[in-house]
């Protein structure tokens, strides 16, 4: 049996009319998508309806604390699933979210305030409902949505939705990787691999991201840039869980290689990689490093072993570009090496092998008199000897900020 209606839940109700108006209002000022229900009457009223509805069952239901029943839940899924259908982004769900959200506790606060006293208990009490039952209708409500989203977009399409709401910690990540069949981990290594521009190749790089994410089965998307280039993001799952960070903070996961190789080898072009480690929650700081470290790191062909670069490997580099008198003066010793082939090549390879001299000479396929002879050429050029810790400080950012196109 219901209880009475205290007056808190009666000015609720007198005034469900007037607050469902002003919420259909509110989408259509401030969520573009909804701008069609201006010159759309019978959507209009449809919106109208639904949020009638859902205030008038928080009449009904929040007094006694009783839940949103099966039916409820099925009516606010077809909602979802109406307006996906309609065409709406995938973004709207949580942009709906949160201006319902901030209207509801607004018309809780303007009818407590009618109350004599504040009704601070039945306001109390329709926030824990309003807590409780919130999160069932909007997992209802999303589901309905990306069950229609999926019908409706290709499966990369999907992915890419999952790996924006992983790395802005959306509660929809969840639903979007059962509908695209991935578990979720606790920890992910965010790789962002750096595909420059290049004048002799048009080909339709997000198509090469369709295989990758199939063959791989771990969030992806292609994110273009104007020039023709862009940025591949992949999560990347790690080690550790939820309560231990991983073992290493600079871990490079096993698939890592494989997907790069992959990825260098369908673009035809010169790669750069960087990666990052964090737990799920803190994914977008995540992002934020491995993309300053695939700008950092020096760009590799797929026969060169592509593989992520940490921001151990390029700390050095990171701080130079922050400090434009010292990256001048690096850039500077870079131009007195142009004269020489390949010479920043050969540095690069020199202390990738730890300066080890024939491991050096077997990848450059040089003889190691020629390798010895374009370290001399260097220590000609530039008045600073590779071999020497001096040479060693100096020389490996040379060669890195070089290779990383950086100052093109």
């Amino acid at each position: 049996m219901l209880a009475p209606m205290s007056s808190l839940f009666a000015e609720l109700a007198r005034q469900e009319a007037a607050n469902a108006r002003r919420e259909v209002d509110t989408y259509v000022r401030e969520i573009p998508e909804f701008a069609f229900l201006d010159i759309n009457s019978r959507a209009r009223a449809e919106t109208l309806e639904y949020a009638r509805w859902l205030r008038r069952r928080t009449v009904e239901l929040a007094p006694d604390g009783a839940s949103l029943t099966d039916d409820d839940l099925a009516h606010i899924t077809s909602m979802g699933a109406a307006r996906s259908d309609a065409g709406m982004s995938a973004a709207s769900p949580r942009r709906i979210l949160r201006v319902h959200t901030a209207l509801m506790l607004r018309e809780l606060n303007e009818a407590a305030e009618t109350q004599r006293g504040g009704g601070i208990d039945e306001l109390m009490r329709i926030m824990a409902w309003f807590t409780a039952q919130g999160e069932r209708g909007i997992g209802a409500y999303r589901r309905g949505f990306l069950t229609v989203l999926r019908r409706r977009m290709p499966y990369v399409a999907q992915v890419a939705l999952l790996t924006r709401a992983l790395l802005c910690d959306d509660p929809a990540a969840a639903e979007l990787a059962r509908l695209v069949e991935m578990d979720l981990a606790d920890h992910y290594a965010v790789t962002v691999v750096r595909v420059p521009a290049h004048p002799l190749d048009d080909r339709d790089l997000e198509s090469e991201t369709e295989a990758l994410v199939k063959a791989h089965q771990v969030p992806v998307m292609w994110c273009p840039a104007d020039d023709g280039g862009g940025e591949l993001v992949a999560l990347l799952p790690t080690t550790g869980d939820a309560a231990r960070p991983p073992a290493d903070p600079d871990e490079i996961p096993e698939s890592a290689p494989a997907l790069l190789h992959d990825l260098a080898l369908a673009v035809g072009r010169p790669c750069a990689a960087g990666t990052a480690p964090a737990p799920r929650a803190r994914l977008a700081d995540a992002l934020d490093r491995a993309r300053r470290i695939s700008r950092a790191a020096p760009l590799r062909r797929a026969s060169a072993a592509v593989r992520p670069y940490t921001f151990a490997d390029v700390f050095v580099e990171l701080a130079v570009a922050d400090v434009p008198s010292t990256d001048h003066w690096l850039r500077t010793l870079a131009r007195h090496l142009e004269p020489g082939p390949d010479l920043l090549v050969t540095l690069d390879a020199y202390y990738g092998h730890d300066m080890n001299r024939g491991a050096t000479a077997a990848a450059l396929n040089v003889h190691p008199r020629t390798l010895d002879y374009r370290l001399r050429r260097v220590r000609e050029l530039t008045g600073i000897d590779p071999g020497s810790t001096h040479g060693v400080r100096v020389l490996t950012a040379v060669a890195v900020r070089t290779l990383s196109g950086a100052w093109r």
